[in-house]
Formats: structure tokens, C-alpha cells, sequence
């Protein structure tokens, strides 16, 4: 049923208005309940479109499969379109929209604008919103067997869906290698509130759903996650959870956030947690932030540095073989000599990261003189006491020029 204007002049507009009003809240339910029926259908569609996809085999029927479900696919993506534009706009127009219809337009709005210059983020966000959406009506409303069905196609399709924006990010972030730049912050910014998104709204499903040992260093990622999802977050603990998120990431998205990409985002986490270390001004606060950039540090050569096979860089390679052998020979004191051991990594760590202070733009000056303080209480430099530097530049006359020349 569509809603039909009719023009009358000369008349009472306010009385008119009032009826026409009137009428277009009594015709938005109906429409509403004609376009959820047409959404169900296709929903349904889908779901068996899927599930004959899954157990089909890769031969000529399960191509044919596959081109079944994309098909019904996209129907059910534009049914779902359709709803947003005729159902949802004309409650919002009309005043009638609840707050979360609001908000489900106002973002749904927000994707459309990507279109004409991010067209391919535009692409993948707006499938996800969709599916969203429908997911959060099928939750309230749906039964038991519809939502465990739905699940499955949902998380699979979630899955291909971040790791598409994911893959799109890393080829923005491809043309900076070794060099950050703070242009490319908002990717940066981009990447972690993706991976975030992803680990607060469909890994628990994903968990749920599969057989626990297939994820099972995953879980232990994600309970470490999920320390963070409570109370206020400092500067501290917000580094400390993007850590968490890439460490997920290298499990969940190798392909669509690659190794080279993993390295710049480590290496943004570490100027961040560089630059924390020497603004902070509490020395207890400090502390604590050296401690997490220690971790940073050794977390970022085990996980990351240690699995890269390939190097573009040699003498980069053969300086990282020289840090690893000298990192395992410490590594065997950890049962021994605890102390030690921690005392030892450390130094070994301030001694790696001061050569790499100097390399950027970012002037760490305090950061060193930092790092060299705690060489000398570790006793491994040595402090000249009653020193000091003169500056600027001194002349003078020679009085006696044969004496000198003697």
C-alpha cells in the first residue's frame, strides 16, 4: 500500500494537514508488516540457500550452490534496504520512530556518505549495518531455531565481511613501510576500532558456535580482552588493549591484516607508549608505563619479529638474529635466577630501543636520558659525576705569538 498525496486549494491546510498526518502514522505499520513479511521470506530463502552452500561439495553443484546463495543474497540485502528507506525514514519523518529506529537511520546515513569517496569501505560497512540490524530484530523477536539458524550464516558471513575492510585498510597503510606518518593516523585509528568491534560483537557468537579447541588460543586472547571492558580506560590501559586486539588479529586476520601491516601498527603502539614513558611527569605513573613498554617491546619481537621470514632489509636481519640469540641465553634463567632474569631482558631491551630512538622524526631526548638513568642503577653505565657541557662558541686574542710559536 502506498500512500497517495492529493492538492487541494483554498481549503483549511492546518485541518488537511492534520488528516494527512493522521493517515500516514495508521499506513506506516502496514507497510511495516508488508515489508517484515517479504523480509522473512527471503530471509529464509537465504538460510537454506546457505545451508545447501555449506554441505554442497566443490563440483559443478557447489558453484551452482554458490551462485543460489549469492543470489538470494543480495535479495534479502535489498529487502532489507527497502525497509530502512520506506519503513524507518517515514517514522522518522513522521515523528513516530522509536530511539533506536532514529540511531539505525542517523548511522545508516552516515555509511551512505562514504559512497563517492570510500566506495569499497561503503560497500562492505553497509552489508554489515544491514545484517546488524536485522540480527538485533531476529534476537528480540525471533524463535530459538530461526536465531541458532541465522548464527551460522551470520558469523560466516561477518567473518568475510571484516576481514574485506580490514584488507582495504592494510592497502591504505601498504605505501608506508617503514616510516609512520601521522596523515596515516586515522587508519591507524580505524584498524583497532574495527578489530574491536569485531571481538565485542562477533567472536562471542564465533565461540559459541564452533568447537572450542579450533579457538583455543584465541579464548585466552580474549579474556585478557575482556579485563579491559570494565571501568575507565587511561592512556596506559588503552595501549595495552590495541596489543590484545593485534595479538588477536595474527590469529583471526593473517591475510587481510599482513605481516607488514601488523609491523606498522606495532610500530605505532610503541612510539605511543615511547612517547608515554617520557611525558609522564608521576614517577609511580611512569613506571607502570615503562613496565608496559617493556612488555610492548618483548611482544612485539616474539610474536611478530621472530615468525618474519622474509627480510627487505639484511644488516636489519642479521642485527635481529644477534638480539634473539642473546634474548633465548637470558630466557634460560627465567627457572634459575628470576631476578636475573628480569634485570637482564631489560637491559637487553633499553640497549635495542635507544638505537632505534634516533631514527624518526620524534624527539625522545627525555626517553633516553630515561633509559640511560636506568642503565646506571642496573650498573651496566657509568655516571660522570661533577661534569658538564659547555655551549656556544668562544674567542679570543693571542697576546704573545712567539711564545706560542715555541
Amino acid at each position: 500500500m502506498e500512500e497517495r498525496s492529493l492538492r487541494i486549494t483554498g481549503a483549511d491546510k492546518t485541518f488537511f494537514n492534520k488528516i494527512t498526518n493522521t493517515l500516514t502514522k495508521m499506513l506506516i505499520p502496514t507497510k511495516i508488516g508488508i515489508n517484515g513479511m517479504l523480509i522473512s521470506i527471503k530471509r529464509n530463502n537465504l538460510l537454506k540457500a546457505f545451508e545447501n552452500y555449506q554441505k554442497s561439495n566443490a563440483d559443478y553443484t557447489g558453484e551452482e550452490m554458490e551462485k543460489r546463495y549469492d543470489t538470494a543474497y543480495e535479495a534479502y540485502l535489498e529487502a532489507l534496504d527497502k525497509y530502512v528507506l520506506d519503513s524507518i525514514y517515514k517514522k522518522v519523518k513522521n515523528n513516530t520512530a522509536s530511539e533506536f529506529e532514529k540511531n539505525a537511520l542517523s548511522k545508516y546515513y552516515e555509511i551512505t556518505s562514504l559512497k563517492e569517496n570510500e566506495y569499497i569501505e561503503y560497500k562492505n560497512r553497509k552489508q554489515k549495518y544491514l545484517l546488524e540490524l536485522d540480527y538485533e530484530g531476529i534476537k528480540v523477536n525471533g524463535k530459538e531455531k530461526l536465531v541458532e539458524r541465522y548464527n551460522e550464516f551470520y558469523v560466516s558471513k561477518m567473518d568475510m565481511l571484516y576481514k574485506a575492510i580490514l584488507k582495504n585498510y592494510s592497502i591504505k597503510l601498504a605505501d608506508t613501510t617503514n616510516v609512520y606518518e601521522s596523515t596515516k593516523e586515522w587508519i591507524y585509528t580505524k584498524i583497532f576500532h574495527t578489530l574491536e568491534d569485531y571481538i565485542q560483537n562477533v567472536l562471542p557468537l564465533k565461540i559459541q558456535i564452533n568447537d572450542n579447541d579450533s579457538l583455543k588460543d584465541v579464548m585466552k586472547e580474549y579474556e585478557k580482552y575482556e579485563t579491559y571492558t570494565v571501568g575507565k580506560l587511561d592512556t596506559k590501559d588503552n595501549i595495552e588493549k590495541n596489543v590484545v586486539l593485534l595479538g588477536i588479529s595474527r590469529k583471526l586476520f593473517t591475510h587481510s591484516l599482513p605481516l607488514i601491516v601488523a609491523t606498522q601498527c606495532y610500530e605505532k603502539l610503541l612510539k605511543d607508549a615511547r612517547i608515554l614513558v617520557q611525558d609522564t611527569k608521576i614517577a609511580t605513573k611512569r613506571e607502570r608505563a615503562y613496565s608496559m613498554l617493556i612488555n610492548l617491546i618483548e611482544d612485539y619481537n616474539i610474536k611478530l619479529l621472530s615468525t618474519k621470514v622474509y627480510w627487505e632489509n639484511t644488516k636489519d636481519r642479521e642485527e635481529f638474529k644477534v638480539f634473539w640469540n642473546k634474548y633465548k641465553e637470558i630466557s634460560k634463567l627465567k627457572e634459575t635466577d628470576f631476578i636475573e632474569y628480569i634485570k637482564q631482558k631489560e637491559i637487553l631491551f633499553i640497549k635495542n630501543d635507544m638505537k632505534k630512538l634516533n631514527l624518526g622524526k620524534t624527539d625522545y631526548s627525555k626517553l633516553e636520558k630515561y633509559y640511560k638513568r636506568k642503565l646506571i642503577d642496573y650498573g651496566v653505565m657509568r655516571e660522570l659525576k661533577d661534569s658538564f657541557i659547555s655551549s656556544g662558541m668562544y674567542t679570543g686574542k693571542v697576546k704573545n705569538k712567539e711564545k706560542c710559536m715555541k
